[in-house]
């Protein structure tokens, strides 16, 4: 499974996929497939298409399908930022969350250019305000108990990572220009694995006694839902 921007289905790349189709892969016995996925149908309260190519091999790809999408099931900016939010001491969390009551516009790596974390460009930021939010920053740590209760916060890269779909707990390394850079690039959890299971449901049919039957139980994502 490898995952890219939407471009990647453009017309100046449809030599590209062909080369990939028809290429090495064939001739390995891998049959690809191409599809445009976007990550708020996988509970991801972000407006982030990409382009997934996953290749199986024949007697594992008759067994593949696509994950099922769930646009209904995605919380808002808001629901899913609301107690993090207010973790400081914040008293104005829960009017804001309620102003924020879309889904993120798409988050991006960080300017290296300018040297600092913010959330995109002039389009994204002008969205951002729209849901409350200073997108020109990235906070360490959320607003305290002194910040004005109609004030537009700055996003920590926590919050980010839970607009990602990243569980609570998964840690980043490095400073905070170098972390958000690490959720900003990244393939939401909640969609790679949507994808994974359906991959992995195509060997062990394909393969039954290759793979144990059983998963784990799903890990609780950003926006506090889990599911076995």
């Amino acid at each position: 499974m490898l995952e890219n921007v939407r471009g990647l289905l453009a017309t100046d790349f449809d030599d590209y996929r062909r080369d990939v189709i028809e290429g090495p892969l064939k001739e390995m016995g891998y049959v690809p497939r191409w599809k445009l996925l976007e990550a708020r149908d996988y509970g991801v309260p972000q407006l982030r298409p990409r382009v997934l190519l996953v290749a199986l091999k024949e007697d594992a790809d008759e067994h593949f399908a696509w994950p099922d999408q769930d646009p209904d099931a995605t919380s808002s900016v808001g629901e899913v930022l609301r107690r993090e939010m207010g973790r400081g001491g914040w008293k104005g969390a829960t009017e804001w969350a309620q102003r924020a009551k879309g889904i993120a516009p798409t988050l991006v790596g960080g300017s290296k250019k300018h040297g600092g974390p913010d959330l995109g460009p002039t389009q994204a930021k002008k969205q951002w305000a729209a849901m409350g939010v200073n997108g020109h920053l990235v906070a360490t740590e959320p607003p305290g108990p002194d910040f004005p209760l109609d004030g537009n916060p700055v996003l920590t890269v926590r919050m980010t990572a839970m607009l990602q779909g990243f569980p609570r707990d998964w840690p980043f390394q490095g400073s905070k220009t170098a972390a958000y850079r690490q959720v900003g690039n990244a393939f939401p959890p909640p969609v790679a694995e949507a994808v994974g299971r359906k991959i992995r449901a195509a060997l062990i049919a394909s393969a039954p006694a290759a793979l144990p039957a059983v998963l784990p139980t799903r890990v609780e994502r950003g926006h506090g839902r889990a599911a076995a």
